[in-house]
């Protein structure tokens, strides 16, 4: 019974987060992060859920204040987490890397 328990309190990081939720986080890099970051950079990063939560961390401690930290978290680990591909780099049409 008790690892019945275990797993439904931790179904919502086992199974990820609810739309809703990844959407709160995403309007939440737009109010926090873009003021001082570009999404290129953001978006760049592969980083595990313990990672994420440091550098929200320290964000926070240089000032951000967060509406929805949370969801924001769990907008960055489903999108930009350690389980996921890199990014191309992104090139011209004649094959060369932009800048």
């Amino acid at each position: 019974m008790m690892r019945i328990a275990i797993l439904f309190l931790a179904g919502g990081t086992l199974w990820g987060a609810d739309q809703a939720t990844l959407d709160r986080g995403q309007k939440e890099e737009q109010r926090q992060c873009v003021a001082c970051h570009s999404l290129r950079l953001i978006h760049s990063q592969r980083l595990s859920r313990a990672a994420w939560n440091r550098e929200l961390d320290k964000m926070g401690g240089w000032g951000t204040k967060y509406t929805d930290r949370d969801a924001l978290l769990e907008y960055l680990l489903a999108n930009y987490g350690d389980d996921k591909p890199l990014p191309q780099p992104a090139v011209s049409a004649d094959g060369r890397a932009k800048k």
